[in-house]
């Protein structure tokens, strides 16, 4: 593990409506090339939040960097070892799709996408339940569907035969095993401990994997409070009160988007965060949106090395840059985590071809991208969990702190994936529950 420190200038957040992010960013990766024949291009589905509270947050950002790799891997401006044009020459078409309206419509859209859109691959899918409703279709489908973003555990337990879905983040169990790890580095003496979350699948999996965690790390903590609104619910008075009551050191949420913002906002103009320190692991994707709000201190993860807790490399230095450019925002963690998710499924690409021209066969690509390792803005990525579905990355926890209208992270800690992620075929509860054995963590 590693600590250091990270400073995030804060730049103009060029974000639009949510309207005007489906017709900005649609026109943005469709543009030129909206007369082209599926065989003469590479068409991707790009499934994100465009409208709902999720959107601003996560899913526009996410969208701007499906918009800017689309157009710089067509025109070849991307660094080695992305430098050739399009997916293996041929050019990329994108077909954005707005992840709003929950599982069941997110299924009909994957359909349309497949059958009638004639989509090559999907990339794809914030929402823990859309993407465990969509990874046993995109098998019947046999279509390349990769996660970019999704952190349930259950994805690869409830589906372990996958052939042709990809999750290139992490799952919640390495979040939490961090965050564990962090509070007992910069929290020792914390004791009475609260909870947060959405009432689905990521929301109940994070605190579980929190909780075990904690029980082995710190077993001399005490749950005192469990809070699960439902999602996207907004207001969150009543869990304020209820945890003032309590007096917890420590407030761990797992919310992310809109609900992450409104409860730290909610919490700290009703004092809450005075006198407990929140732990947000989705919390990155606020730095430059917190605008002061956040008490000093706030504990910000970011689901792993992205946004700004990606390291500085050639890729992420081109990436930053281009972004900032052409959005005059900085990436925010669902925008590394986007880019990843493309550069993973270009890497699985060329390797399939194996140096022939022309779109490889799916099954091809499926063989190349199990057990892949590639190169991101985030660093190396193994794909080495979940049989070469899963990929396996460090986790990263700071401390917000806002000062001159400048938002940054001090006290930077990296776990490497070797100490907080089980073996491969091994359930996370279980090998939490084991006491971790073989866990890396020098």
């Amino acid at each position: 593990m590693t600590a250091l420190t990270h400073t995030s200038q804060r730049l103009r957040r060029g974000l639009v409506s949510a309207a005007g992010a489906i017709a900005l960013t649609g026109a943005g990766l469709m543009g030129g090339l909206s007369t082209a024949t599926a065989e003469e291009t590479y068409r991707i589905g790009i499934v994100t939040f465009l409208s709902g509270p999720a959107s601003g947050p996560f899913g526009v950002p996410a969208a701007n960097a499906a918009r800017l790799l689309v157009d710089e891997l067509n025109a070849g401006n991307v660094p080695a070892p992305y430098d050739t044009v399009g997916m293996n020459g041929v050019r990329i078409q994108a077909v954005l799709i707005d992840e709003a309206g929950g599982p069941s419509q997110q299924v009909e859209e994957y359909r349309n996408l497949v059958q009638r859109q004639n989509v090559d691959a999907v990339i794809g899918y914030i929402s823990s339940g859309d993407c465990l409703a969509i990874a046993p279709v995109a098998e019947d489908l046999e279509t390349i569907t990769v996660m970019f973003d999704c952190g349930t555990s259950r994805l690869f337990l409830e589906n372990p035969d996958s052939r042709y879905v990809f999750r290139t983040g992490l799952d919640a169990a390495a979040d939490n095993i961090a965050a564990v790890h962090y509070m007992k580095e910069r929290h020792p003496d914390a004791r009475r401990i609260a909870g947060i979350q959405q009432n689905y699948a990521w929301g109940t999996d994070s605190w579980n994997d929190f909780t075990a965690a904690l029980e082995q790390i710190m077993p001399e903590t005490e749950i005192v409070e469990s809070q699960m609104p439902r999602l996207f619910q907004g207001s969150y008075g009543t869990e304020i009160s209820v945890l003032q009551t309590r007096r917890p050191d420590i407030i761990h949420s797992s919310f992310w988007g809109g609900d992450m913002e409104a409860f730290v906002l909610q919490a700290n103009a009703r004092g809450l965060l005075q006198n407990a320190t929140a732990l947000l692991t989705t919390g990155e994707s606020g730095l430059d949106r917190f605008n002061g709000q956040a008490p000093n201190g706030t504990i910000l993860g970011g689901r792993g090395p992205f946004g700004a807790f990606a390291p500085e490399n050639e890729l992420n230095n081109w990436f930053t840059e281009a972004y900032r450019e052409r959005f005059e925002m900085n990436p925010t963690y669902p925008s590394t985590k986007m880019a990843q998710a493309i550069f993973g499924l270009k890497h699985a690409i060329e390797k399939a071809a194996n140096g022939a021209s022309g779109k490889p066969d799916k099954d091809a690509v499926a063989d190349a991208f199990r057990g892949a390792t590639f190169e991101s803005p985030s660093g190396t990525v193994e794909m080495s969990r979940a049989g070469g579905h899963q990929a396996m990355q460090s986790v990263a926890y700071g401390e917000y702190h806002y000062e001159n209208g400048e938002a940054r992270l001090e006290n930077v800690i990296s776990y490497r994936g070797e100490c907080i992620t089980p073996p491969d075929g091994v359930a996370a509860l279980d090998w939490i529950a084991d006491g971790m054995p073989d866990a890396e963590c020098d």
